[in-house]
């Protein structure tokens, strides 16, 4: 008798765009997986209690959690992992027999493609666009991975992250107005954790026209859909290095796969379609 096919999901609000299905089905279609991978919009955050009631209901075997709820699932699920719990944010969630755990895979994920740069990132000061779930990330994968001298933080509302984060042990972060990012001249590293940028909303978070961008820094944009952004773009143009979101795409993937699966994904052939796609569309 076949085995029931079983349900893992995006939660996420207008996240059609995302190439996390691909992603998944394609690794559970080479491994021979009976699983299928599809995308649960939410359109409230008001609704994100009665859509993990139902997944418990209806045994759905897992989520990714997407732009704006990674912060918004923590009260409903049973557990949360060590690295989730470290800054309250989830991107994973594991049905284990009833009980949903949550997980953060986008630390480990956003650290793997600056690791070439570890040496020359260490003891420096470094950049990130963005005060949610994301961003939250990138500040625990740089404390844990960079040693960083300092993370400046450039959001819209700093008074409103400050109350946020007044319980983190951060004492290296610096949380500025994002109208006023000059002092990214002095970043080492300089990363986008915001939506700007994402196929239909163009933009850049940089004001670029004031050339803060150089030739000694690594630009890191986490989105992925276009694979070249405005800021990708300009920062090429500054001849910095540049890092897609498509790494950090594929390296959270990768680790949820497991949670998951217990299996690894086959990421080089993933990484290939997920490419081909792009270049196609």
């Amino acid at each position: 008798m076949k085995r029931a096919t079983k349900i893992l999901g995006l939660i996420g609000r207008a996240v059609d765009y995302s190439y996390s299905p691909l992603i998944h089905n394609r690794a559970c279609e080479l491994l021979g997986l009976e699983y299928h991978y599809t995308i649960f919009n939410i359109a409230e955050p008001c609704m994100i209690g009665d859509a993990l009631r139902g997944a418990k209901a209806l045994g759905i075997a897992g989520f990714n959690v997407t732009i704006p709820y990674k912060k918004n699932v923590v009260p409903f699920l049973d557990a949360l992992s060590e690295e989730a719990a470290s800054i309250r944010a989830v991107n994973t969630i594991v049905n284990e027999g009833g009980k949903l755990i949550g997980h953060n895979t986008d630390i480990a994920g956003f650290a793997a493609p600056l690791l070439p740069y570890q040496e020359s990132i260490k003891g420096k000061t470094l950049s990130i666009f963005g005060g949610g779930g994301a961003a939250l990330a990138a500040i625990e994968a740089f404390n844990r991975f960079f040693a960083p001298k300092e993370i400046l933080l450039f959001v819209r509302n700093p008074e409103k992250t400050r109350a946020l984060l007044k319980e983190s042990s951060n004492h290296n972060l610096t949380i500025l107005h994002s109208s006023n990012p000059e002092k990214v001249r002095e970043c080492r590293v300089v990363v986008n954790a915001t939506p700007i940028g994402t196929r239909g909303n163009n933009g850049s978070p940089l004001h670029l026209d004031r050339e803060l961008l150089h030739s000694g820094q690594i630009v890191y944009d986490m989105v992925y859909n276009p694979l070249e952004t405005p800021l990708l773009q300009a920062a090429e143009q500054a001849g910095a290095i540049t890092l897609s979101g498509i790494e950090m795409l594929i390296g959270q993937a990768e680790r949820s796969f497991t949670l998951w699966t217990g299996m690894q994904m086959p990421t080089a052939a993933i990484k290939e379609a997920l490419l081909q796609e792009i270049q196609q569309q």
